[in-house]
């Protein structure tokens, strides 16, 4: 698969070899993302991206604020955070479009969010009228949606050829290859594992910058990996992972033991003074995901 060319005549290769192996949750998969998420059905994480606002205010004496950005907090507040996450429904094609598209003019994907107008009256800034709002989603959020489509299809290939033998050598036509109850189930825990499981998109909150997290329980180096990725630096990321290794967390829901915490803090003051290239949400976020997945309790 070439970096920068169309998946969808990939995904129509790997939903040809869903249907051979019998695996239902991995043509849903392929389907899906070839065709588009019908609004009944959920979309992945990776596909819930981020959206930021501006409005434009209209003030006592003629005064007014034009294209003023909206905090996310205030938008989930009054809205709810479905306004926050967009849900990008459209096939991995139309993505592509709109990628090829926006080439060469840093633009964003405008969303209708002529409904908030109501929602935020007088709720943003006191004594203003909300007169216009608009939500944008950031081409480069687009360009990761399209890197985790990728990154799965590639992942599963890998994975099936290496766990279903005779997987690669099917090809069209009459079949050679009839496969078991076992075949398909064992595909279906790839599916699984590959689309819901080890991979977690983080979405920093107001830069829409996505973070994909691979990591298999007690892996040393892909928990480092993933820190720095998210913009942790090595030193920060090398202490947290010798962390992890000697101290369990203290539940199944908080992965984070007394050092961890103690760790935690003292990052937290490194994104307010820019050391760590990731806002405070997102850091929050990446490291917490990282560790539920490093101590196998995700």
């Amino acid at each position: 698969m070439q970096e920068g060319s169309d998946l969808g005549p990939t995904l129509l290769k790997l939903r040809y070899l869903a249907s051979r192996l019998g695996s239902d949750p991995l043509e849903s998969w392929v389907k899906h993302e070839a065709e588009g998420y019908p609004n009944d059905v959920e979309v992945p994480e990776y596909r819930k991206l981020g959206v930021s606002y501006q409005g434009n205010f209209s003030g006592p004496f003629g005064s007014g604020i034009r294209n003023a950005p909206i905090p996310a907090a205030l938008i989930e507040k009054f809205a709810g955070q479905h306004w926050v996450k967009y849900e990008m429904r459209q096939s991995v094609a139309a993505v592509d479009d709109l990628i090829a598209v926006g080439k060469g003019e840093g633009g964003t994907l405008q969303i209708n969010a002529s409904n908030l107008i109501l929602l935020l009256q007088g709720n943003v800034y006191e004594d203003y009228a909300c007169n216009s709002v608009v939500g944008s989603i950031s081409k480069a959020s687009l360009v990761e949606l399209q890197y985790a489509v990728r990154t799965r299809m590639l992942e599963l290939t890998i994975q099936i050829e290496k766990s279903i033998p005779g997987s690669a050598d099917l090809k069209l036509g009459p079949p050679e290859h009839r496969p078991t109850i076992n075949d398909a189930n064992k595909v279906s825990q790839i599916t699984n594992q590959v689309i819901y499981g080890n991979y977690t998109n983080v979405t920093s909150t107001g830069d829409t910058a996505q973070i994909t997290i691979s990591i298999a329980t007690g892996d040393r180096k892909a928990l480092f990996d993933a820190l720095v990725k998210g913009g942790i630096p090595d030193d920060d990321a090398a202490e947290l992972v010798d962390i992890a290794a000697t101290e369990g967390p203290e539940n199944e829901n908080e992965p984070f033991g007394t050092r961890a915490k103690g760790w935690l803090a003292k990052g937290m003051g490194k994104v307010a003074d820019g050391t760590w290239k990731i806002g405070v949400s997102a850091a929050t976020s990446l490291i917490t995901e990282a560790l539920l997945r490093y101590h196998g309790l995700k």
